[in-house]
C-alpha cells in the first residue's frame, strides 16, 4: 500500500483516502455510551463537573474488537485540557495501556488509536483536573489499518517539529529507517511521533519528569565541564533576615547554603529582635560552627527592609545574593553564579530561573523567565529569586527603601536596573531558588499579602517620578501585576493605518467602521490599498469611503499580491510620523486601542508595538510573536481562553517581545525607514513582519506586546491558504531564508526560554 501511494500522485492519493473514509464513516461508525465511573456529576445532557483530577467515563460499547479506531471528540472548557483513552483487559478493568493527547478548548479533536486483542473495555478520562467541562460529541469509527497509518502520516509530517519541511513521503522514509535502526515495528514508532503531536505538556508529573530526565543530566554535564577551582574566586555574600522563623524551614534554609558546591561564600545574617528562644539559640549554634556565618541580633524590630539593610552593612563579598529564610538554593547555585560573573565581567546583576516548595519539600510550579525585559519589570517582579547584585552598586542606590516592606525587592530592582544595558544583566537558564509556599506567603496565595500590591504601585509611581515620566500605575487583573499607562502628548502624533485589501466587501467594512466608529484617538489617517479589486461592491465602498471621509485615502497598487511591497508603497505615501500595519480582517474592541499602542510607539527606546488579537470565538490568536515554535516563529497562547491568565499571567501583562505580527502593528516611521521596510524580495507573504521585528531589533530598540489593545483577527480571510505547489513552494523558501538568516535567534529568543517547548505555542515544558 505504501509504495502505491508514493508512486502514484500523493497529494491526489491522500485526497482519495479521504474521501473514500468520509463515504464510509456512518457504516463503520461504533455505536457508544458513556457512563458515568468515577467523580463525574451530570449538570445536564451536555455539560458535566469533574469532583477531581482523576475523572472517569467507562466506553460501553455494542460490539467490542480489536483493531483501529478513530476518535471524534467534542469536549468544550476554558482552557487546554490533558484527556486520554485507557485500555482495560477483562481481569478486573486493569489498565493495560493508555493513549493521552490534548484537547482544544473549543473545536474537535481527531485522534487514531490502535486496541489490541486482550482489550475488553475502554476508559475515557476527559481531564486532570475540577471543573466544568461539555461533551458534545464521542464517536469511534473503526478504521482499516491501512488509513490509520494514513492519518497518522498526514499528521506526523505537518505538525511534528523532528520532520518540519518534510514532505509526506520523506516522512515515512524517515519512520522506516529509524523503525529499522531500533530493530522495532514501524507502526508503533509511527505511533509514537503521532501522539507526541497531540500532547500540551503542562502538568506535575511532566515537571517531575523533566527535573529527573532533563535538569539533572543537563545540570551534571554542565557543571562537571566547569574548572574545580576559578581564578580569583567572587567571594558571594548572602543576605539573610530572619525573624521568629520556623526552625525546620531556617534549617533547610541554611543547610542550601552549607551544601552548596562553590565553597567562596558569606552567609550574613541579621535577626531582627526575635522572641522565640529555640530560633535565637540555632542561629548562634550556626554561627560557632562555620566562620563564613555571620549573625548579628537587632535589639529592635525594624521589618525586613532595616534588616536586609543592616545584612547589606556587614557584607563584605563583591556580590550579594538574596536569600529569604523559608526558601532553599539549588546545591549548584553559588557555582553557576560565580562561573556567570567571570563570563561576564560587565555584570552587575546576574538572575535564575526559580519554582516553588510545599511543606513536604516537593517542588512545582517552575517559573521559566525571559532574559532581561524592562516592560515585564514595569508590569511584575518576574525577576524575582535568585538575584545576585554587586554590592558596590547595590550600596551606591541605598539598598532597601523604608516605607516599601512587601515589594521592597521590586522596589529595589527597579532602582538596580535604571540605566543600565542588557550586558550588565544577565540570565541564567536553571532552576537555582525553591521558593517555600505556605499558608500564609505570596508563594502560596498572592492575597495572602494584599499590602504587597500597594507598596508595588509606590514603587513604580517613584521610579517614574524619579527618572521624569509621566506615567500612571494601575493594578493590572491580578495581584502583584501592574499597568503602566504612558502619556501622549497634547499635540498627538499623525498616525498612517495601512490597510492593504482585494475584494473582501464584508470584512473590509466591517474593519474601517469599527476604527471609525471605535477609535478615541483622532489624529489618524486610513491609507486602504487596493490590491487589484474586482468585486463592484468592494469597489463602490472605496469609492464612498474616499468620497465621504477627509482622512481615508484610496491608493491603487496593481501588481501581484506582494505584502511587503504593497506596504513598503503605502508607508512611502503616508503623512504620519507613526505607521500601522493593518490587516483587513480586524475588527476594534477597545477604544482606547490606538491610544495605547501610540503612547508605546513614541516611547524613544521602544520600537514595534503589538496589540492583543482574539479569533471571534474569544480565543487567543496573538498575544507576541515566539520565536523558533513550529520552525520559524508561533503565536504566544494561541487558542486559549480570552480569560485566561496565561504563563505567570503573561497574557495580561506589558512585556517586551522579540517580534509582533503585521495583522495589527504600530511603529515610527523613522524607524521603518531606518530598517528598509519589508522585505519585498525574500518573504513577500510570510514571515516578513517576524523578519522587520527582528531587524528593528537589531538595530538597537525593544519590540512590545501590549494586551490593553484589543481586536478581534479574522484570520487571513482573503489571501487564501498556501494550498496549491506554488504557494507551497514560495512557503518553503520564505522558511529557508528566515532560518539562514535568523538561526541563531530562532533557537534562543530572549523573550521566551529555552527550557520551554517549540513544538506547541502555550509555554510548557521541553521534553
Amino acid at each position: 500500500m505504501f509504495k502505491t501511494i508514493a508512486e502514484i500522485g500523493i497529494r491526489n492519493t491522500q485526497k482519495l483516502i479521504d474521501t473514500f473514509m468520509g463515504f464510509l464513516g456512518k457504516l463503520l461508525t461504533v455505536k457508544t455510551e458513556l457512563k458515568p465511573l468515577q467523580d463525574l456529576e451530570k449538570i445536564d445532557s451536555t455539560n458535566w463537573l469533574s469532583l477531581s483530577d482523576s475523572p472517569h467515563f467507562l466506553v460501553k460499547m455494542k460490539t467490542f474488537r480489536s483493531g483501529w479506531y478513530l476518535l471524534i471528540l467534542n469536549l468544550q472548557t476554558t482552557q487546554y485540557q490533558n484527556a486520554k483513552i485507557c485500555l482495560l483487559s477483562d481481569d478486573k478493568h486493569e489498565n493495560q495501556g493508555e493513549v493521552s493527547f490534548s484537547i482544544h478548548p473549543q473545536y474537535n479533536t481527531i485522534c487514531v488509536f490502535h486496541v489490541p486483542g486482550n482489550i475488553s473495555h475502554l476508559r475515557f478520562d476527559p481531564m486532570e483536573h475540577e471543573g466544568e467541562f461539555s461533551l458534545k460529541e464521542f464517536t469511534l469509527i473503526k478504521i482499516p489499518g491501512f488509513y490509520a497509518i494514513h492519518r497518522q502520516l498526514a499528521r506526523t509530517s505537518n505538525l511534528h517539529s523532528k520532520f518540519e519541511n518534510k514532505s509526506y513521503i520523506q516522512t515515512l522514509k524517515i519512520i522506516r529507517k529509524d523503525a529499522v535502526d531500533k530493530k522495532k515495528n514501524f507502526v508503533d514508532i509511527l505511533h509514537q511521533f503521532y501522539i507526541k503531536t497531540f500532547l500540551q505538556k503542562n502538568t506535575e508529573k511532566d515537571y517531575q519528569d523533566w527535573i529527573e530526565h532533563i535538569e539533572k543530566p543537563n545540570l551534571f554535564k554542565f557543571c562537571s565541564a566547569l574548572p574545580e577551582k576559578l581564578a580569583n574566586e567572587p567571594l558571594i555574600s548572602i543576605l539573610l533576615p530572619t525573624y521568629n522563623s520556623s526552625y525546620r524551614h531556617l534549617r533547610h534554609c541554611i543547610e542550601s547554603v552549607k551544601n552548596q558546591t562553590y565553597d567562596n561564600w558569606q552567609l550574613c545574617i541579621v535577626d531582627d529582635a526575635s522572641t522565640h528562644r529555640t530560633h535565637i539559640e540555632y542561629l548562634e549554634k550556626i554561627a560557632s560552627e562555620d566562620n563564613r556565618i555571620i549573625v548579628s541580633q537587632r535589639t529592635q524590630n525594624g521589618h525586613i527592609s532595616e534588616t536586609s539593610n543592616d545584612a547589606l552593612e556587614i557584607a563584605t563579598g563583591k556580590y550579594c545574593l538574596l536569600l529569604d529564610h523559608d526558601d532553599a538554593l539549588s546545591p549548584q547555585a553559588l557555582k553557576l553564579f560565580a562561573h556567570a560573573i567571570k563570563r561576564n565581567p560587565e555584570a552587575l546583576l546576574i538572575y535564575a530561573d526559580e519554582d516553588k516548595i510545599d511543606e513536604a519539600d516537593y517542588r512545582y510550579m517552575p517559573h521559566f523567565k525571559p532574559d532581561w525585559n524592562p516592560d515585564l519589570l514595569y508590569s511584575q517582579n518576574y525577576i524575582g529569586h535568585p538575584v545576585v547584585l554587586e554590592t558596590e552598586h547595590l550600596k551606591r542606590i541605598g539598598g532597601f527603601r523604608i516605607g516599601y516592606e512587601g515589594s521592597q525587592d521590586h522596589d529595589l530592582l527597579l532602582r538596580f536596573t535604571h540605566a543600565l544595558n542588557e550586558r550588565q544583566i544577565i540570565h541564567l537558564p536553571w532552576i537555582l531558588y525553591h521558593w517555600r509556599s505556605t499558608p500564609e506567603s505570596t508563594a502560596s496565595v498572592a492575597e495572602a499579602k494584599n499590602y504587597t500590591t500597594e507598596k508595588g504601585i509606590k514603587a513604580l509611581q517613584d521610579y517614574f517620578c524619579a527618572t521624569q515620566n509621566q506615567v500612571k500605575i494601575s493594578q493590572g487583573l491580578y495581584p502583584n501585576t501592574y499597568r503602566c499607562k504612558w502619556p501622549v502628548p497634547d499635540i498627538a502624533p499623525l498616525v498612517s493605518l495601512l490597510i492593504p485589501t482585494r475584494d473582501g466587501y464584508e470584512i473590509l467594512k466591517k474593519c474601517i467602521s469599527s476604527i471609525l466608529d471605535k477609535t478615541l484617538y483622532s489624529n489618524y489617517e486610513i491609507l486602504i490599498i487596493n490590491n487589484q479589486t474586482t468585486c463592484q461592491k468592494t469597489l463602490q465602498l472605496l469609492n464612498e469611503l474616499d468620497r465621504d471621509y477627509k482622512n481615508i485615502r484610496i491608493l491603487e497598487w496593481n501588481q501581484p499580491f506582494n505584502y511587503s511591497a504593497i506596504n513598503n508603497f503605502g508607508v512611502k505615501q503616508s503623512y504620519g510620523e507613526i505607521v500601522g500595519l493593518i490587516n483587513n480582517d480586524v475588527e476594534v474592541i477597545n477604544p482606547e486601542w490606538l491610544i495605547e499602542m501610540v503612547s508605546l510607539a513614541i516611547r524613544p527606546e521602544i520600537g514595534c508595538v503589538g496589540a492583543k488579537l482574539f479569533y471571534p470565538d474569544n480565543t487567543i490568536q496573538h498575544a507576541g510573536v515566539i520565536l523558533g515554535i513550529g520552525g520559524v516563529a508561533g503565536h504566544s497562547h494561541k487558542y486559549f481562553s480570552k480569560d485566561h491568565p496565561g504563563y505567570f499571567s503573561r497574557l495580561h501583562l506589558t512585556q517586551n517581545i522579540s517580534a509582533v505580527t503585521g495583522a495589527c502593528l504600530i511603529v515610527r516611521k523613522n524607524i521603518y525607514m531606518e530598517v528598509e521596510g519589508l522585505d519585498e524580495i525574500n518573504l513577500k507573504v510570510a514571515f516578513n513582519d517576524v523578519d522587520f521585528c527582528l531587524k528593528v531589533l537589531e538595530a538597537g530598540y525593544r519590540n512590545l506586546y501590549t494586551p490593553w489593545a484589543e481586536l478581534y483577527h479574522h484570520e487571513s480571510k482573503t489571501r487564501g491558504k498556501d494550498n496549491n505547489k506554488d504557494k507551497i513552494m514560495r512557503f518553503n523558501q520564505e522558511v529557508k531564508f528566515m532560518k539562514n538568516k535568523w538561526k541563531e535567534l530562532l533557537h534562543k529568543d530572549p523573550a521566551y526560554n529555552i527550557n520551554l517547548t517549540l513544538d506547541h505555542e502555550n509555554f510548557s515544558i521541553k521534553q
